[in-house]
């Protein structure tokens, strides 16, 4: 695919070629930053000192249990297995250590490893009679050898594979090992500077507010729908359509970049369209200049009037029923990381510790952005979740002044990596697979942290729903580029590509609704959900397609089809043989965190 090829995104490639950028940015960093590395900041520069604390310290309900053990060889030694969340019934961590014949310092080797059928197979458990685990599954049991090979153990050979999900008992376990993340290259040019460049992030933000301000947005004539041909109207099961004004509840629209087929290319504004081949997951599109003009002069106060340029723009959302899905959450290879954030304000950072929650780094544990494979044959959608840990704190407003600056907190497989943090938008699926939005309070870490099977927080609220009164409205900070954390640029300017998420109900449904907002503020973001009844929405990411794709997939004869919702996703995907796709998150690691889809019965 050509540059030029990119505009089928809405990326003008002869303007804002990818090439372009990344030059750009590699060229701004030499030019700005040659005189500044002897002044390096000193709080940047000086060695912190390492934290006894490891992210098994964060685990509130993790179990452990030893035993003694004698692997191959006759060395003797122990097993340690800690279930990271009993309730979950998904990771575990495997540590051994043992004394080599004639030396005096015990080895030590730790395993991620993952029960990718937490809710059949019940009991793993130690058993050093087996030398490895012993593992009940409809109540037969199965003994799994792990350190009884020599000169090389299972767990070895696993490790070894280098693949990111290694079989182990018969493929009834997963050993998760460490694998590098895929990056676009812009991405990876952007992480080299914030890694590696004092101000880099600076650069980063130059370069987006020059490059990419509207360089996606789209734009469409609307037209007359009476008569439009193959539009049958809303399915009854389908989700409310949005609230528009009566000059606009009659017109469609013809997308130029959509990449989910409809069965039709005429789509009236508002509207809610099946999928087609997709059961249960419907799209709409939208222009915010189209919207009630009664809930555009709703909650003044928290939300800006619209822009001539966000007004026209082609929004599109996408919407799952929650009764026939469920949801799931998985960290990439290298984002959101655990560390601090450089927006932290120095008075709210504890230099003392190597991160907000005492951590810098996950290990011993493995996050490796991709799917169980035994989720691939299941997947019905995936898309990327929310800003990485530069971007993931507050440097203004009250939220930067507390709580080391109320980092955004994220748990997979009801294993805490960052704690939730009170005040910030959370969306979440409990172990019961029920799937929640809420701004976090310290109560719930009571009440629904046991229960969490995932969690991610983005962020303050765009809709923020009320019980005392059983309403939703704006939430409070919309308008506030500082404390509300909505990045765009150090002129407030906060136009640009953006994504976001609702829940919202309908016809005795709950639907997930995923928003795709071509050129938006978060004030028409908060529009755009509150025309579609949202009972409470967040933002996600923003700023490029990577960061804003959603993809659906089809089964036919085996083969996985992909849909991206927008064509130009398809560029951050891999080719294969016969130039078909190899889709981010599912055929390989990808270094963002990622939400995914899938049926709640699927065909057998």
């Amino acid at each position: 695919m050509t540059n030029r090829d990119i505009r089928k995104g809405g990326l003008d490639a002869e303007k804002f070629g990818l090439p372009v950028v990344v030059r750009c940015l590699c060229a701004i960093a030499v030019f700005l930053l040659s005189p500044m590395w002897p002044n390096m900041s000193p709080a940047l520069a000086a060695d912190l000192p390492t934290a006894a604390r490891t992210v098994l310290d964060l685990q509130p309900f993790r179990h452990a249990t030893r035993v003694d053990i004698e692997m191959a060889g006759g060395r003797k030694g122990t097993a340690t297995l800690t279930e990271l969340n009993p309730r979950a019934n998904a990771w575990y961590l495997l540590e051994l250590d043992w004394l080599e014949p004639g030396e005096r310092r015990p080895q030590h080797r730790s395993y991620h490893l993952e029960n990718p059928n937490p809710r059949g197979q019940e009991n793993v458990r130690l058993d050093a009679g087996a030398g490895g685990l012993h593992l009940q599954l409809n109540g037969a049991g199965l003994d799994c050898p792990l350190w009884t090979r020599a000169p090389t153990t299972q767990l070895e050979e696993a490790r070894k594979s280098a693949l990111p999900y290694a079989p182990l008992c018969n493929g009834r376990i997963y050993l998760r090992n460490p694998v590098a993340g895929t990056y676009t290259r812009i991405e990876r040019v952007t992480n080299f500077l914030r890694d590696h460049v004092w101000g880099g992030d600076r650069i980063v933000g130059f370069v987006r507010d020059q490059f990419y301000e509207d360089a996606f947005i789209e734009r469409g004539e609307t037209a007359i729908a009476a008569g439009a041909t193959g539009d049958k109207g809303a399915p009854p099961d389908a989700p409310a359509a949005a609230r528009l004004a009566q000059d606009f509840a009659n017109r469609k629209l013809t997308p130029d970049h959509l990449g989910i087929d409809m069965g039709t290319r005429n789509l009236r504004l508002g509207h809610w369209y099946p999928a087609r081949d997709a059961p249960g997951i419907y799209l709409s599109t939208i222009q915010p200049l189209a919207i009630d003009m009664t809930l555009l002069h709703s909650a003044q106060i928290n939300v800006n009037a619209l822009d001539s340029v966000e007004a026209n723009a082609n929004d599109y959302l996408v919407a799952f029923d929650l009764n026939r899905f469920s949801v799931g959450f998985a960290l990439g290879t290298d984002h959101p990381r655990v560390g601090w954030s450089e927006r932290t304000l120095d008075e709210v950072r504890d230099h003392s510790q190597p991160g907000p929650d005492g951590i810098d780094t996950v290990t011993p544990l493995v996050t490796n952005g991709m799917l169980s494979p035994t989720l691939i044959t299941q997947i019905a959608a995936t898309f990327t979740g929310g800003f990485k840990r530069e971007h993931g704190a507050f440097h203004f407003g009250a939220l930067a002044h507390v709580n080391h600056g109320s980092h955004y907190g994220f748990i997979e497989q009801g294993t805490v990596f960052s704690k939730l943090q009170p005040g910030l938008a959370t969306l979440y699926v409990l172990d019961d697979g029920t799937v929640g939005m809420k701004t976090w309070d310290d109560k719930d870490n009571d009440t629904l942290l046991p229960q969490l099977r995932h969690a991610r927080q983005n962020g303050v609220a765009l809709i923020e729903y009320y019980p005392a009164t059983g309403q939703s409205r704006p939430g409070t900070l919309v308008n506030r580029w500082g404390a509300g954390n909505w990045s765009g640029s150090d002129r407030k300017d906060l136009r640009t590509l953006r994504a976001g998420a609702c829940l919202a109900n309908g016809m005795g449904r709950q639907f997930l609704i995923y928003g795709y907002f071509s050129s938006a503020t978060p004030s028409a973001m908060a529009r755009v959900f509150q025309a579609y009844g949202c009972r409470y929405a967040m933002h996600l990411d923003m700023n490029a397609l990577e960061h804003t794709y959603l993809a659906i997939y089809t089964h036919k004869n085996g083969k996985v089809i992909v849909e991206h919702l927008i064509q130009g996703m398809a560029e951050v995907d891999q080719k294969g043989g016969g130039g078909e796709y190899a889709p981010r998150f599912l055929n390989y690691p990808d270094d963002r965190d990622f939400f995914y889809v899938l049926p709640k019965n699927p065909p057998q």
